[in-house]
């Protein structure tokens, strides 16, 4: 999101030199796809998963500036929140046995991270959302001391004109106002990319988008928010909230949401960029010296760092990126849906399962989006937030006489979606023992109906019959989370409550 932003008034002007960059750099992609600049089929696949610092206690800890100093390393980096810290795994091809070798990856650095960690009283969690964290954690103060935070915190404060407003309704209601962008920070994902082609970059975003209330409903993990039981996933409404820069009046005449589904199937990468502009006024308008037409006059490859810097900006949950590698242009599709955790054996998993899925998807000759109407995607990915592995899906019937059919999430996950995903994974060369290990694992949640939000629930009604008030019973089940997250079998194992004393 702008890793050279620096502090400071943006000037009235700069919004229409800005707007004026995005329209360069956009003619600029055009001119790229059109001339066919991009890189050749690489099957690369990219990570980062957010984290939270959290103590013994189970508390967060505003603590990311002196973990990162000592953790050393570039692939661990400062997110919203100084609760907060990001994990970025270096691209990876997907074949052979990457599953296995991304996860005793993470499996170092994480651990690695949280001996760090350990030294001043913190520990990495890995949660959709921490369940101990309070309106009181969630202030400007406990912002990251970065320039671009607090220029996007400005900025987005400054577009709404008015205390950002919180109003979720679960199992319970949330009513809460901020005067930041801060309760964003409460939300840490899993970023899965995939580097396409042009022409495949269509077909890949929409079955991402069509299998994103699957990815929910598998991997919820996230069902408490300030001290109350909502969504089982509730980043996704919270996250739309928090960075809402329309006032309700705004609201009233339509006007698109920054976090945002979506409401069309594409047939372009170039569409997405294209909407971004159309849509959403800029939140950052710096510029950067590059001409970008001139560049591609001059047979080069441009940054498009304004389009880049733009594209940050608006939250879709399935993002294109455009990056520029080794002086080739690419594309990418961020999945932004899952929820961190549980495990490291959970996170691969659900990596397996989308990277499988999208590839079987994308490959139909009657493809899924041409059956499935968007609205019912994007009625889908509510549904999934709301209800997590107890979901009922919209979902075409199988066979030609058409129609939709509300299927249970794990019913359409065992019978239909994992043996897709083998094939997709078959087709991108993984090892049959991963795809089994890793599919497998996906198998049994759906078997046992659980995923890291049912399990948290469980926990926290056993800790209040034993008899431990809200916010005990909140920071005990965190406890005994990040216990069992240590240990690394995977949620589906997990026993409900604590172990006896």
């Amino acid at each position: 999101m702008g890793e050279k932003v620096a502090a400071g008034a943006v000037d009235l002007a700069d919004r229409q030199e800005y707007r004026a960059k995005l329209g360069q750099c956009l003619e600029g992609l055009g001119r790229l796809l059109a001339e066919r600049r991009f890189d050749r089929p690489r099957n690369l696949m990219g990570l980062e998963i957010e984290l939270n610092l959290a103590g013994s206690d189970g508390m967060p800890r505003m603590l990311n500036k002196q973990v990162l100093q000592r953790i050393a390393s570039r692939d661990f980096q400062t997110e919203l929140g100084m609760f907060n810290l990001e994990v970025n795994i270096v691209p990876h091809r997907l074949g052979g046995r990457v599953f296995d070798q991304l996860a005793e990856e993470l499996r170092t650095g994480l651990a690695y991270a949280h001996r760090k960690a350990g030294e001043v009283d913190a520990g990495i969690v890995m949660i959709g959302i921490l369940p101990t964290l309070g309106q009181q954690d969630v202030v400007s103060a406990n912002l990251s001391d970065v320039d671009r935070y607090t220029l996007l915190n400005d900025q987005m404060a400054a577009a709404r004109g008015e205390d950002f407003a919180l109003d979720i309704e679960g199992v319970e209601r949330l009513v809460c106002t901020s005067p930041s962008i801060a309760p964003e920070s409460a939300c840490t994902s899993v970023q899965l990319h995939l580097q396409v082609t042009p022409a495949r970059f269509a077909d890949v975003w929409n079955a991402a988008q069509a299998v994103a209330a699957v990815q929910i409903a598998l991997g919820a993990n996230a069902p408490f928010l300030f001290g109350k039981e909502l969504w089982r996933e509730s980043r996704p409404p919270l996250f739309q909230q928090a960075t809402d820069v329309r006032p309700p009046e705004l609201v009233n005449q339509g006007v698109r949401p920054r976090t945002w589904f979506g409401e069309r199937w594409i047939s372009s990468a170039h569409e997405l960029f294209e909407e971004n502009l159309r849509f959403f006024p800029p939140l950052l308008p710096i510029c950067d010296e590059e001409d970008p037409l001139k560049v591609l006059d001059e047979g080069g490859v441009p940054e498009l760092a304004e389009l880049v810097l733009h594209n940050g900006t608006v939250y879709r949950w399935n993002r294109p990126v455009y990056g520029v590698a080794g002086g080739v242009p690419h594309l990418r599709v961020e999945n932004r849906v899952l929820p961190a955790g549980p495990t490291v054996t959970d996170v691969i998993a659900n990596a397996a399962f989308y990277y499988g899925l999208v590839r079987a998807l994308a490959e139909e000759s009657r493809p899924v989006w041409s059956r499935l109407p968007f609205e019912a995607a994007a009625e889908n990915f509510t549904e999934a937030c709301r209800h997590g592995i107890d979901a009922e899906l919209l979902w075409p019937r199988p066979g030609r006489s058409g129609g939709l059919a509300r299927v249970p999430a794990v019913q359409l996950v065992r019978e239909e979606l994992l043996p897709l995903a083998a094939a997709g994974l078959d087709a991108w060369h993984i090892e049959p023992v991963d795809r089994d290990r890793y599919l497998g694992v996906i198998e049994e949640r759906c078997k046992r109906r659980v995923n890291g939000a049912s399990w948290q629930v469980a926990t926290y009604y056993r800790a209040r019959e034993a008899g431990l008030g809200r916010e005990a019973a909140l920071a005990a089940t965190t406890r005994r989370y990040a216990e069992l997250m240590n240990a690394g079998e995977p949620v589906h194992t997990w026993p409900v409550g604590f172990p006896a004393p």
